[in-house]
């Protein structure tokens, strides 16, 4: 357990994952203690700037694969921003940390398209929408919501919106509120404040952290329409951003509340996590796809696959997947 505490033995080549952490960055912490290089100079009594490598592989042995690989899928998927294909960014992780698995009579490494087949594997439809319910996809820091603010026509868009009435006050309230508890806390660390002082300090903190919650809500509650309008809409051959501003602008109005302008502004000023999205959008269509054949036809064949802002052909997502029919 010392192992979480930021202890590290130079000798130690392999940990055992027997802890049930569902929190990757505790899981990663634990597990790359054992990377610390291990290395001895002047071996033969003789160099003394000659340096050995004692240690040169290190293992981390964990008996629930679908808890690990599931937590090396989402910590990579969160690593590079610029990258929008999942399957791209865990290939990229395990460059760094292969992951071998024993098929019953060697250890065989299993590539990104393997890891997240097998870390979707027992995902179900109401994990998956869960996803679009995560605090995550949306952000209410003082920086977006100072942008947002200074934006009339993004403001304009959301007011329209039933429960976003009084967004303009909402915010002028959590920006002024967080500034001014921010200013107490320096100076409480400088002189001791009263107990009028605190009282005072703790209200505002509490009024700006449940409004920004309740703003934060809001646009979860939007963003959960996003699935919604995919059921609604037939297309996958583009991207969900293609659909939304060239194909079913009017269905995307009528399930949002927000036009396609509006909608593209939001995202542009930071208020919606496109990266999120994109992922999200991604792990709906795999789970999706088994009830796009019917009866043997697949209605969608050949054509290329649209996430939230790009899309990638039909030889690339076939790759993503070409592997499980060889580990099945």
């Amino acid at each position: 357990m010392n192992q979480l505490h930021g202890i590290s033995i130079k000798p130690w080549t392999g940990i055992f994952m027997l802890r049930n952490s569902s929190s990757p960055e505790t899981y990663f912490q634990a597990a790359c203690r054992v990377q610390t290089p291990w290395t001895v100079k002047n071996t033969d009594c003789k160099s003394p700037n000659k340096e050995e490598i004692i240690k040169n592989e290190c293992y981390v042995f964990d008996f629930a694969p679908d808890r690990a690989l599931r937590q090396i899928a989402d910590y990579s998927c969160r690593l590079n921003v610029d990258e929008v294909n999942p399957e791209k960014k865990v290939e990229e992780f395990i460059s760094f940390l292969p992951v071998l698995a024993y098929d019953g009579s060697s250890m065989k490494q299993i590539d990104a398209a393997g890891i997240l087949d097998i870390a979707m594997s027992g995902t179900t439809a109401t994990l998956l929408a869960r996803r679009w319910e995560s605090a995550l996809l949306v952000n209410v820091d003082n920086d977006t919501l100072s942008r947002l603010m200074k934006n009339q026509d993004a403001m304009n868009a959301l007011m329209s919106i039933e429960g976003f009435r009084n967004l303009n006050q909402e915010i002028e309230t959590i920006i002024n509120k967080s500034e001014s508890v921010k200013k107490a806390k320096k100076d409480a660390s400088e002189k001791e404040p009263s107990a009028a002082e605190k009282r005072q300090i703790t209200e505002e903190e509490k009024e700006y952290k449940s409004l920004r919650k309740q703003i934060q809500d809001k646009l979860i509650k939007f963003a959960t329409r996003i699935p919604v309008f995919m059921y609604l809409t037939d297309y996958r051959e583009r991207s969900l951003r293609d659909v939304i501003t060239l194909l079913e602008p009017g269905l995307f109005k009528k399930v949002t509340g927000l036009t396609v302008k509006d909608f593209e502004l939001l995202v542009s000023l930071g208020v919606f996590n496109s990266a999120l999205m994109n992922d999200a959008v991604y792990k709906f269509k795999r789970y999706e796809d088994a009830s796009l054949v019917y009866v043997g036809i697949d209605k969608h064949k050949g054509e290329n696959i649209g996430l939230y802002d790009t899309v990638i052909t039909i030889r690339d997502y076939e790759e993503t997947f070409e592997n499980v029919a060889e580990q099945g």
